[in-house]
């Protein structure tokens, strides 16, 4: 069982840094939350065989941001996967899902893997293309939102989360499968495990070396959301009164 996990280096969203946009070159970067669940749920699928990290990076200057999603993809290999593919790309800063997902799976395709395991989204920007996109890429079939898988053969059978329900899906390996938080509880890497993770290799890759074309793309920015409070402030009258005056002007703002 060879497996690959695709690990997200997002923005670490409690220590946003905002000027008049987000200052992405600022803010430092972490493992994407549901992606801990999926690096744990690799390490209990791959027992002696290999597990490896693929990550794509999306937020720039690139040299300084190269060097901290190595740094950070140092904790998943403390978690107990065994190396990790870092793609480093100036055509990959601010890319679409698109760009990003056949870089993933351009790297899936060169090293090999029997299961492709993500987070259901990542903690930056939530949208929760990426499995999917990367399993079109493949070819692969896609199982989405999964709380408890097996494999048996070459068959995966998965337990999976959907509003109103939980349904119960089989497909033939290999396939691409994006957890939620409740398949596990990711473990705390031990000392030892911090030390041994520190040997592990990490590769870096670019498109060229993944024979990957892209056309060019204009980095967006992204803008903080700003609120501007009415600054009404009712003084006058009784609690009673002042209730009374605050209902209607809820009223009149159609919260109400």
């Amino acid at each position: 069982m060879k497996v690959a996990v695709l690990v997200k280096t997002a923005l670490d969203t409690g220590q946003l840094r905002v000027r008049d946009t987000v200052a992405t070159e600022e803010t430092p970067l972490k493992i994407s939350d549901i992606d801990r669940n999926a690096i744990e749920e690799a390490v209990k699928l791959k027992g002696q065989d290999k597990a490896y990290a693929v990550t794509v990076l999306k937020w720039g200057p690139l040299q300084k941001k190269a060097q901290e999603a190595e740094n950070v993809l140092r904790e998943a290999l403390a978690m107990g996967l065994d190396e990790a593919y870092l793609v480093a790309d100036e055509r990959l800063l601010n890319a679409s899902h698109v760009v990003t997902a056949k870089a993933l799976a351009a790297v899936v395709k060169k090293v090999g893997a029997d299961i492709v395991l993500a987070g259901e989204a990542t903690v930056d920007n939530y949208t929760g293309q990426i499995p999917a996109r990367v399993a079109a890429e493949l070819g692969w079939p896609v199982v989405t939102y999964v709380r408890e898988l097996k494999v048996e053969g070459g068959r995966l059978i998965a337990r999976r989360d959907l509003e109103d329900h939980v349904e119960v899906v089989e497909v033939q390996l290999p396939a691409v499968v994006s957890v939620t938080r409740e398949i596990n509880q990711p473990r705390i890497p031990t000392l030892l495990a911090i030390r041994a993770a520190m040997k592990k290799p990490v590769n870096r890759l670019t498109l060229a070396d993944l024979g990957v074309e892209v056309a060019p793309r204009i980095a967006a920015a992204y803008r903080p959301l700003v609120i501007q409070r009415k600054r009404v402030v009712i003084k006058d009258g009784t609690p009673e009164e002042k209730a009374e005056k605050l209902i209607q002007y809820l009223r009149q703002e159609g919260v109400i």
